[in-house]
């Protein structure tokens, strides 16, 4: 089993210019929160936190 620090090497990292563009891409194609993580390899609560700070709606998934 890993340990939640393998999990997200990004752990409490600043988020980049590069990370936020695509993250704004991604929640434009309407993928999911875990999606949208998977990608950026970050955990979904960072995440969700930064797409409420950017002010992006990411769909539920259904």
């Amino acid at each position: 089993m890993k340990s939640m620090t393998d999990r997200f090497e990004r752990h409490r990292q600043a988020w980049t210019p590069e990370e936020t563009r695509k993250l704004h891409m991604l929640v434009a194609k309407g993928m999911s929160l875990k999606a949208i993580a998977k990608s950026l390899t970050r955990s979904e609560e960072s995440t969700k936190n930064k797409a409420k700070q950017d002010k992006l709606k990411i769909l539920k998934a259904r």
